[in-house]
C-alpha cells in the first residue's frame, strides 16, 4: 500500500520511531534532493483536459490545488501518520484549526459533546461559546473524574473532547478509562496531546480516536512558523474531516510544512531533554514555592496515572507563588534568562501568566473552577542548561518575596 507522497506503507510502518521522524513520507523529485522539496505553488498544471477531471473525480493520482493537496504539505502528513501510528493525517494552518475541525467536521445541530473543564483557553471558548450558537449540546466535566464522564453520557453524545496534561493545570485524565466510556455510548474521543507531544504520549494506545496537534509548538519547537495536524483513522478522514477541509480551506502552507518536516526531525532529541531539564527545575521548585504541578513531580496528586501514560513528565510545570497578581508579575519582571511569553514546546524557556493571558477570555469562575488563579505561572521549559534556569528563578523568586 502506498501513501499519498509515494513512499511504501508496508516498509515505513515497520521503521522504528528516530527512523520515521527524519525520512517518514519523504518523496524525491527528479532532482533527487535530499532535503524534501518545497512546492511553493497554488495550483498544478495537467497533460490535458481528461488528466484534470480525472484527478478530480479521484480516479488519478496527482494534485489539483494546494488548497487540497500539496507534496511538500502531504510529506509532513503521511510523516505524522507514521509518528502517530494513524491511517492518516491532515495539516492545518494553526493548532485551532486542527480543534475547531476535529470538532465541527462530526458534529451537528441536536448533538451532544462532553469536554474536560481544564483544556487551553481558545478550546474552552469554542465548546462554550462557538459549539451552543449551532444548536450543540455541550456538558462541562471534571476530567480527572470518571464518574464525571459516565454520567454526562447521553442517548446524542457524539463525542469526548479533552487535552492530557491539560493546559495550564496539568490535569490527567484516565485515557483508558473515559475512551471505554466514550465507546460504550457510540463517542469518539478527541485528545489535544499537545503538551506530552507524540514522543511522550500515545493516546490510540489507550483507545482515543482522533489525535490533534498545534504544530507551533514541540514540532516545530523554535518559534519560527504556526501550524496543526490531526491524525486519525481512513474512516473519519472519509466521513467527516476530508470535506470539511476542502471546502472551509484552513490550509498550512508548503513552506511552514517544510520547516515543520525540519522540526520533527530534531523532536524526539529536543523533548528528551527539555524533559530532563523540567524534571530538574521542578524538583528545584518543589522546595520554592507553596504549590508546584508537574506531572512526574513527587507532589503531584496524579503521579502514578501521569507515568502509567506518559514516558516522562514533560516538558511543562505550573506553580503558585501565593498572593495576588502583583506578586507572580514580580516575578515575571524579574526573570533575566526565562522569556515573558505565552507559547510552549520551544527550545527557549518561556514563563507566562495564564489569567492574562492564554485563559484571559474566560470568565473568572471559570477560570477559578479550572484552578487559574491571579498566582498562577506557567513555565514552559527550553534546552537550556537547568542550572542557568534554576539561577534565574532563584534570582526572580528572591525578587517577589519568596
Amino acid at each position: 500500500m502506498k501513501s499519498r507522497t509515494g513512499q511504501d506503507r508496508t516498509i515505513t510502518k515497520g521503521w522504528r520511531l528516530a527512523t520515521q521522524m527524519v525520512r517518514g513520507g519523504t518523496v524525491r523529485s527528479n532532482m533527487d534532493e535530499t532535503s524534501e522539496a518545497l512546492f511553493l505553488t497554488s495550483g498544478f498544471a495537467y497533460d490535458n483536459a481528461e488528466e484534470g477531471a480525472g484527478r478530480f473525480r479521484g480516479e488519478r493520482e496527482g494534485f489539483t490545488y494546494t488548497r487540497q493537496a500539496n507534496p511538500t504539505v502531504s510529506m509532513f502528513e503521511e510523516r505524522m501518520a507514521l509518528l502517530e501510528g494513524t491511517d492518516m493525517a491532515r495539516a492545518t494552518a494553526t493548532g485551532m484549526a486542527a480543534m475547531s475541525a476535529a470538532l465541527l467536521c462530526q458534529l451537528s445541530h441536536g448533538d451532544h459533546l462532553v469536554a474536560a473543564k481544564a483544556m487551553f483557553g481558545s478550546c474552552r471558548w469554542i465548546v462554550d461559546t462557538l459549539l451552543p450558537r449551532y444548536g450543540i449540546d455541550v456538558t462541562i466535566v471534571d476530567a480527572r473524574d470518571n464518574q464525571a464522564w459516565a454520567k454526562a453520557r447521553k442517548p446524542n453524545t457524539k463525542v469526548f473532547f479533552l487535552e492530557t496534561p491539560a493546559n495550564p493545570t496539568l490535569d490527567i485524565t484516565d485515557l483508558k478509562a473515559v475512551c471505554d466510556l466514550a465507546h460504550d455510548a457510540g463517542a469518539k474521543v478527541i485528545v489535544d496531546n499537545v503538551f506530552a507531544s507524540p514522543v511522550l504520549q500515545k493516546p490510540l494506545a489507550f483507545g482515543a480516536d482522533i489525535v490533534a496537534y498545534s504544530a507551533t509548538k514541540h514540532i516545530d519547537g523554535q518559534g519560527r512558523v504556526l501550524g496543526g495536524v490531526i491524525c486519525g483513522s481512513e474512516k473519519f478522514l472519509e466521513d467527516h474531516l476530508l470535506m470539511y477541509l476542502r471546502h472551509t480551506g484552513p490550509t498550512l502552507s508548503a513552506f511552514n510544512a517544510w520547516v515543520l518536516l525540519k522540526g520533527l526531525e530534531t523532536l524526539e532529541l529536543r523533548v528528551t531533554r527539555m524533559a530532563e531539564n523540567a524534571d530538574a527545575v521542578a524538583n528545584y521548585l518543589g522546595t520554592r514555592v507553596p504549590r508546584l504541578l508537574y506531572p512526574a513531580h513527587a507532589s503531584f496528586p496524579q503521579r502514578a496515572l501521569a507515568m502509567q501514560q506518559m514516558a516522562s513528565g514533560g516538558t511543562i510545570l505550573s506553580f503558585y507563588v501565593g498572593g495576588a497578581r502583583d506578586t507572580a508579575f514580580k516575578l515575571l519582571d524579574a526573570l533575566n534568562l526565562i522569556d515573558i511569553s505565552n507559547n510552549v514546546g520551544d527550545s527557549r524557556s518561556l514563563m507566562t501568566h495564564p489569567a492574562s493571558t492564554t485563559h484571559r477570555a474566560l470568565s473568572e469562575q471559570a477560570r477559578l473552577d479550572m484552578g487559574i488563579t491571579e498566582d498562577m505561572l506557567r513555565l514552559s521549559v527550553g534546552l537550556e542548561d537547568p542550572k542557568d534556569l534554576i539561577d534565574d528563578l532563584d534570582i526572580a523568586l528572591k525578587a517577589a518575596g519568596l
